[in-house]
């Protein structure tokens, strides 16, 4: 008979428990997804960051600064108008109403 290790990595973020925890498939970005037994909770194992880093705000807001749009930020550096124009707005510089 086999007897079971327990994997750190795979702890329980509600009950906190390092044994008990089973696979429960994958989701959409293809991170592994576990399983509590015991308090029956469903967590991510090494849920993937899905954010920007800061050099690229940066260069984005110095692009946006410069006088590029929104939308030329955006395709430039492959994102979303939307990303360019909210960290306008929380550094102070906002956009013209024009602008969108």
């Amino acid at each position: 008979m086999r007897k079971g290790t327990v994997d750190e990595s795979r702890r329980c973020p509600l009950c906190g428990r390092a044994e008990g925890q089973i696979n429960k498939g994958y989701n959409r970005s293809g991170t592994q997804r576990c399983m509590c037994k015991e308090c029956g909770a469903a967590y991510t194992k090494e849920p993937k960051k899905r954010e920007y880093s800061e050099e690229t705000r940066k260069a984005a807001l110095e692009l946006y600064r410069s006088g590029i749009s929104g939308r030329g930020v955006g395709r430039a550096l492959g994102m979303s108008k939307a990303n360019v124009y909210n960290w306008s707005r929380k550094n102070g510089s906002a956009p013209a109403a024009d602008d969108f």
